[in-house]
């Protein structure tokens, strides 16, 4: 089972989403309901919605580039060490995703704005799972799984 926790420091979001906290717990129980794998486990990430500046830092901060980016993933644990966690606890912190208000409004118009919404935190989500897409087969792999997420919230 996954459970979200979700923060907006920037009020353009409620422009978009009134309640972000409701939609994403609607959003993940789409996804408990499908994906039973560890169903007896339960996920734990925080969700921060915010805008150019906040993430611009965080960037900065943490992976040292001076810029705005649409979605960042601060995993808890390494694919490894998930594996070996999950084993032995029940409840396991997977790790916090930010997600740029900014670059969806910019990208779409407000009709996708959720559509843009949902791949950028199952991307993130996916990260936080362990997976990344340096090489071609991780990113294979990777997508495979965002697509499986994604389509539970059908």
């Amino acid at each position: 089972m996954i459970r979200v926790n979700t923060i907006s420091n920037n009020k353009s979001w409620r422009n978009y989403i009134k309640n972000p906290q409701k939609l994403m717990e609607r959003k993940v129980l789409k996804i408990n309901k499908n994906f039973k794998k560890y169903k007896k486990k339960i996920f734990f990430y925080t969700l921060l919605l915010s805008g150019d500046n906040e993430i611009k830092k965080l960037n900065k901060k943490f992976r040292k580039k001076n810029k705005t980016t649409d979605v960042l993933s601060f995993p808890f644990y390494t694919k490894q060490e998930l594996q070996k966690t999950i084993i032995k606890e029940n409840e396991i912190y997977l790790g916090d995703i930010i997600i740029n208000f900014n670059k969806i409004k910019n990208r779409l118009n407000r009709r996708y704005f959720i559509i843009e919404f949902d791949k950028l935190w199952i991307h993130g989500l996916v990260h936080l799972f362990g997976y990344e897409h340096k090489k071609e087969k991780d990113f294979y792999n990777m997508k495979k799984f965002e697509k499986k997420l994604i389509s539970y919230l059908d």
